[in-house]
């Protein structure tokens, strides 16, 4: 998740952004998946349409036209209040 991230932080011009690993997770969560197509590209021949890439660049783009409403403090909050995070 790293690195995803900090292409995408490259890619938006935000290298000062990097994500907050603290360790600390929502009761419930998924804590250890990660993505894997090998699978399918071998049973299926699945091949991605978009690369990693163009993905980012992509999402980039729809990213600068939004307005961010940097909630996760109080969401945090919220969480650690209703005993939901561990």
């Amino acid at each position: 998740m790293d690195e995803i991230a900090g292409r995408l932080a490259d890619t938006l011009g935000c290298q000062h952004l990097r994500p907050e690993l603290t360790g600390r997770f929502r009761v419930g969560d998924i804590r250890h998946c990660f993505a894997d197509i090998g699978l399918a590209r071998h049973v299926l021949g699945y091949r991605p349409a978009v690369t990693l890439e163009d993905g980012i660049a992509e999402l980039a783009a729809w990213l600068n036209g939004q307005h961010p409403d940097d909630g996760v403090e109080r969401a945090t909050l919220e969480l650690a209040a209703r005993g939901l995070t561990a």
